[in-house]
């Protein structure tokens, strides 16, 4: 089993949903946190709360989709606060409507940060695991990403986007004792869900990001010579 504690991670989308889970999570495994969103007052409240478990923590105020931005706050966090070990890909957002009636802004701001974003914070971040020929990278997709469904083209063709990404770069970093993970849940109370009427939460019946996050834990601390390349996670009888 691989042991976690000590390690840096940086998350994406860190203050809400299966952000906020997997930075708990990881915290409450001895793992250094960094998390990154939008909104700072959000970003600071958890990285408070983060801290109470006894890791470092910090954050970074920044938009995934703007790709210089990414590459100055990266840098700024690994010079501060230390190299990455993990990276988690969650940032994401949501919109559903027909292909007509959704704006085309819409549609093209749902793949610019839950595709190009993932694309952006890892291209950031792979350098230094590289040369540390070791590391963790885990993407969160989507069961969406696995199949279609109406109204959600924008939303489908961004987790769809994802699973290729994360798949072919897992065939380029292998070598260098890199794991890309993919992982797939299916509907989740997070906070994203909830606002989109998309589950009632329902804790006896409804994924919660607590589940998500363990799954996460469970990838990272397998031996090293394994791999966990992609799971799907759906909730037993919603």
């Amino acid at each position: 089993m691989e042991n976690i504690t000590g390690k840096r991670a940086l998350i994406t989308g860190g203050t809400r949903g299966l952000g906020k889970a997997i930075a708990f999570a990881l915290a409450k495994e001895g793992v250094h946190i960094a998390i990154t969103g939008r909104n700072e007052s959000s970003l600071k409240d958890t990285a408070e709360e983060l801290a109470q478990l006894g890791t470092e923590v910090t954050y970074a105020v920044f938009d995934v989709s703007d790709y210089s931005a990414v590459q100055q706050e990266v840098e700024r966090l690994t010079e501060n606060f230390g190299g990455f070990d993990i990276l988690i890909n969650n940032a994401g957002v949501s919109s559903f409507s027909s292909v007509l009636d959704m704006d085309v802004t819409d549609w093209t701001s749902i793949i610019n940060i839950n595709l190009l974003g993932t694309y952006f914070v890892t291209k950031a971040v792979l350098p230094q695991l590289i040369e540390k020929n070791q590391g963790d990278i885990v993407m969160v997709s989507s069961t969406a990403g696995l199949n279609g469904a109406a109204t959600a083209s924008a939303y489908s063709a961004s987790k769809f986007g994802v699973i290729g990404f994360a798949d072919s770069l897992m065939r380029e970093v292998r070598k260098h004792n890199i794991r890309v993970c993919t992982l797939m849940p299916s509907t989740i109370a997070s906070d994203m869900s909830k606002d989109l009427g998309l589950t009632d939460g329902d804790p006896e019946k409804v994924l919660q990001p607590e589940d998500f996050a363990e799954l996460v834990i469970a990838n990272l601390k397998l031996p090293r010579r394994a791999m966990l390349k992609s799971a799907s996670l759906w909730s037993t009888n919603p």
